[in-house]
């Protein structure tokens, strides 16, 4: 078989002229059959300078539309669409020739021309197109026989042209060793139906599938992963251990042919994302374009991706402001390889040294200030409370004073959802800034700060977001389970029943830009997240797109929440409201803010505590400020107790 598939369809295509020659002789054959039909065979000279002069036409024809130049094994609908032009141009030609030559100039008629056209167009055409057809089959029978050992089995979600499209790339290439079974589909108006002589199975037949023709892989496309339908495949695939490939969208094809390298395994972040967010470019531009931007924590997961979206509305410059020296230079080189490195401006600081901060708004003078720089790592902050106030409690408070000084317009506080209700000292300092951060939109009313009364018109507002765990952040526990999965296991989660929300950071940023375009002061801003995800569910399917059994490749060991940790997060207080806005994925807390003036000296009082190193003395201070926090696993649930006794005893 491999022997005459090498005889048949070398490596080198054939000749053109021999496809030529092919297709003379199907003319010559067609015109016969058509005269038979037409005249019974009754030849005379006249017929035979009749069939010469047609043959030398339609050669002349077929040259000037090339169709002898197609490549036959990988003819298609357009090729076929050729072939019927050439041969109703061939005999609509010749008409022309015999009315001006044979019946104008030599006085000689033929009877019933124009019925041995019709036949002869109508036969001529199919064989042409029969011909390429089987020789198109039998090419692609010999190939897949000659490989049929060696190929792999796969499936293609949806059966519409994106996936039509995916098909013909792969049998069109011999590089790709992959046989396509048939097609995934939830539309009931197409499962068991044939397209190209490939069934269309539904998803409760993948089972099936992979049991009778050892289906490997589903390939998918980039575009809308997170259709319901294509999810519920996708986890069929994951659990019965069958690799899910994402394949690139056609427009990202090289050189109109997919690439074995752009195919790629399915992400878990994939199956985490949600319908694509919404948002209203127009209000963002208005609101960016032609503005001095500040961006603290620039190098950080969140504060880039600001820098990146926000360059993207034409700002006059972003300020890239953050104290870690190594990223800080990575994210310029980032952007000064891109179209908008005249546009940034790096100025490294630390948000806690009001001196340089100030030194930054001299020099820059901002207009509206994304304030993404604190510390964000749960368990580290639980050992390090007095570090966690400098940096998220005193660092807001001295970059929102400095803002209301240099009239910025807009300051918005990137917060979190562990603020909520807060276990945790990094939760609890974030969650203390928030209430300052709402309290300063209350200053036109406060006489005495800054010894000024700063007027309607110039007052900064204050805008909070508070959102979830961002996929890809720094730290977040997916890196974590790959590298683990890697490493051979095991797969380490605290807690069998610890749920996280999961947002994509360019998702998050999203969000905080049409949040500051809405913000209108003093609003803490609640994003969408989802459902929540079960960790343990989350890191049992990274096993299991690895190729791997959860179990049995890999352990999944519980090791215990860590020091402040809690099992859920939450978004809202319980005694909170929301308020819906324009933008279905965006709601605002109803939210009582704090007094500036009490909130103001509650903040010095922490100040002046955390200067003399009290770490108890502080986060008692913090409970008093927050009586909702309650430490959770954590060396600090005494003081808890301490507060309860003392509040018992008054």
């Amino acid at each position: 078989m491999i022997y005459l598939k090498n005889l048949l369809f070398q490596d080198k295509f054939h000749s053109r002229w021999l496809i030529l020659v092919i297709d003379l002789m199907v003319v010559l054959l067609s015109l016969w059959t058509s005269l038979y039909f037409k005249n019974r065979l009754q030849f005379d000279p006249i017929s035979l300078y009749y069939m010469i002069f047609y043959c030398a036409n339609a050669v002349l024809v077929f040259m000037i539309m090339k169709i002898h130049t197609c490549i036959i094994r990988y003819s298609n609908t357009r090729d076929m669409m050729r072939i019927l032009i050439t041969v109703l141009a061939s005999n609509v030609t010749f008409l022309v020739f015999y009315h001006m030559f044979f019946a104008f100039y030599l006085k000689i008629n033929v009877s019933g021309l124009v019925d041995v056209l019709l036949i002869n167009f109508f036969i001529t055409s199919s064989m042409l197109m029969c011909m390429r057809i089987i020789i198109k089959d039998i090419f692609k029978y010999i190939e897949a026989t000659s490989y049929k050992a060696e190929k792999e089995n796969v499936l293609i979600y949806g059966s519409n042209e994106p996936s039509m499209l995916i098909k013909n790339a792969i049998e069109a290439q011999k590089g790709f060793m992959i046989n396509v079974q048939g097609f995934i589909d939830t539309g009931v108006d197409r499962i068991s139906k044939l397209i190209e002589q490939k069934r269309v199975y539904p998803i409760k037949s993948i089972d099936m599938l992979k049991n009778r023709y050892d289906i490997k892989s589903l390939l998918i496309t980039s575009e809308d992963i997170k259709i319901d339908g294509k999810r519920k495949a996708v986890e069929k695939c994951i659990e019965l251990g069958i690799k899910v490939i994402v394949v690139p969208s056609s427009d990202q094809w090289i050189n109109g042919k997919p690439n074995l390298n752009q195919f790629k395994d399915l992400k878990i972040e994939d199956l985490l994302e949600r319908k694509p967010i919404k948002i209203c470019n127009e209000h963002i531009l208005d609101e960016i374009k032609g503005k001095r931007i500040l961006i603290t924590g620039a190098a950080g997961s969140i504060g880039s991706e600001l820098v990146r979206q926000v360059l993207m509305y034409n700002p006059e410059f972003v300020v890239l402001c953050d104290r870690a020296e190594t990223p800080l230079h990575d994210i310029q080189m980032e952007i000064e390889d891109g179209l908008y490195g005249n546009h940034t401006r790096i100025f490294i600081a630390d948000i806690q040294n009001s001196g340089r901060i100030k030194t930054l708004f001299n020099l820059y003078k901002p207009q509206i200030v994304f304030h993404a720089a604190a510390y964000k790592h749960v368990p580290m902050m639980e050992n390090n409370p007095t570090e966690a106030i400098l940096t998220n409690v005193w660092g807001t408070k001295n970059l929102a004073d400095i803002s209301i000084e240099f009239n910025v317009e807009k300051f918005v506080m990137i917060s979190t959802d562990k603020a909520v209700r807060p276990t945790n000292i990094m939760g609890a300092s974030k969650r203390i800034a928030e209430m300052y951060i709402q309290s300063l939109n209350n200053l036109l009313f406060e006489e005495h700060f800054f010894n000024f009364n700063p007027s309607k018109d110039n007052q900064t507002r204050f805008i909070t977001t508070r959102f979830g765990n961002v996929l890809g952040s720094n730290g977040s526990v997916i890196p974590r389970f790959k590298a683990q999965i890697e490493k051979g296991g095991p797969v380490t989660v605290t807690h069998p029943d610890i749920t996280r929300y999961f947002m994509t950071i360019p998702e998050a940023v999203q969000l905080v830009l049409e949040a500051e375009v809405m913000g209108k002061g003093g609003e803490i801003f609640l994003f969408d997240m989802g459902e929540p995800v079960k960790i343990a569910d989350l890191a049992a399917n990274m096993i299991k797109m690895a190729g791997l059994i959860p179990g049995k490749d890999i352990q999944i060991v519980y090791t215990g929440l860590r020091p402040g940790e809690k099992l859920y997060e939450e978004l809202l207080n319980a005694e909170e409201e929301v308020i819906p806005t324009y933008n279905k994925d965006i709601k605002i807390s109803k939210n009582i803010p704090v007094s500036y003036t009490k909130i103001n000296n509650l903040i010095t009082d922490l100040l002046e505590l955390n200067l003399h190193n009290e770490v108890d003395l502080v986060v008692s201070k913090m409970k008093t400020i927050l009586p909702d926090y309650i430490s959770n696993n954590s060396q600090y649930e005494k003081l808890d107790i301490k507060l309860i006794d003392k509040q018992m005893v008054n």
